[in-house]
């Protein structure tokens, strides 16, 4: 029997179902996983607070950012990649402590942390919530997406070499926006199959949320603030 015969010969309804199912499959892998890292890095950041461990800099941020972000991806389709996430996941948790101290240690600033983190999930839950139920193709966004990050990335950068407060604000607001059209093409590139390894899904979306949530939260403490 001609396996290449018996391929072409399955019909188009049931490579449609299989499809849907590989599809349904890498969406509940990725916020199975999804939620499992939050939660990971939520304790790193309660750790990192307790034994009030200072900021690691900007420098070893980005190079234990992109380089637990490298092995990630080289090794997604292995259970060591799993292992990677939870690195890079623990990771950001620990850079996520010391922020999340300077917040609470501002007036307001207990009511600024718990506004950013509902805002970030309502923002978040209602997004991917709106993309999976309409399953809207928002692909169009990537190319507007990419340029945003580049700039958004660059100015941040400005911000803190230069420290220069109203551009930072101005980089978080752009941030916020920007976010928010990530949550909407990362579940539309699940759904409609541009992203198929639920690990590297995972990833997006997480860092997607770091941001948005460390955006909101210096937005809302400029806005809280005494001063």
């Amino acid at each position: 029997m001609n396996p290449l015969h018996s391929m072409n010969s399955i019909p188009v309804g049931q490579g449609a179902e299989i499809s849907a199912l590989s599809t349904n499959k890498v969406i509940r892998n990725t916020y199975m996983l999804l939620s499992a890292t939050l939660l990971f890095a939520a304790l790193t950041a309660m750790a990192s607070m307790a034994l009030k461990l200072p900021h690691p800099g900007i420098i070893v941020t980005l190079v234990g950012y992109f380089g637990l972000l490298f092995l990630t991806s080289k090794y997604r389709d292995s259970a060591t990649g799993l292992g990677f996430v939870f690195a890079l996941t623990g990771f950001m948790g620990y850079t996520l402590g010391p922020i999340v101290s300077h917040y609470l240690g501002l007036p307001n600033g207990g009511q600024t942390v718990a506004m950013a983190m509902g805002l970030t999930a309502a923002i978040f839950l209602g997004l991917s919530g709106y993309a999976l139920t309409t399953r809207k193709n928002f692909s169009y966004m990537s190319g507007f997406l990419m340029v945003g990050m580049i700039v958004g990335i660059v100015a941040s950068l400005g911000a803190v070499f230069f420290e220069l407060p109203a551009l930072s604000l101005a980089v978080s607001a752009i941030f916020v926006l920007l976010m928010s059209g990530m949550i909407l093409y990362e579940t539309s590139n699940i759904i409609h199959g541009g992203e198929t390894n639920y690990i590297m899904a995972t990833v997006g979306l997480f860092v997607t949320i770091f941001n948005l949530f460390t955006s909101l939260m210096q937005l809302l403490g400029f806005m809280n603030s005494d001063d």
